[in-house]
């Protein structure tokens, strides 16, 4: 899962494409986790677009999308944001999410 700045996250919202972002910050340690989830579900879907960014860089961000925690995975569709998920159930939870 690679680093993505704001632009580069608008550039692949804007796409139409499906994809996600994953916001955290670095002292959550259930982000921490999180982030383990999402590299392996990551490794089974290699082309599916997955960026993460320490949302303590993004607070413009944040009030936009009117993020309430973290962690935070932001799923698109079609240039607009279709589901926002703060509970990180399972790997398997997580996969289906991104595939349905």
């Amino acid at each position: 899962m690679e680093q993505w700045t704001k632009e580069l996250f608008f550039q692949h919202l804007n796409s139409g494409k499906k994809g996600a972002f994953y916001l955290y910050t670095p002292m959550c340690g259930t982000c921490q986790l999180a982030g383990k989830m999402l590299e392996i579900v990551n490794k089974t879907m290699p082309d599916f677009p997955l960026g993460k960014a320490d949302l303590n860089y993004l607070p413009d961000l944040a009030e936009t999308y009117h993020i309430e925690s973290v962690p935070c995975l932001l799923i698109f569709h079609e240039g607009e944001i279709k589901e926002k998920i703060y509970a990180f159930h399972s790997v398997t939870y997580i996969y289906e999410k991104l595939n349905a």
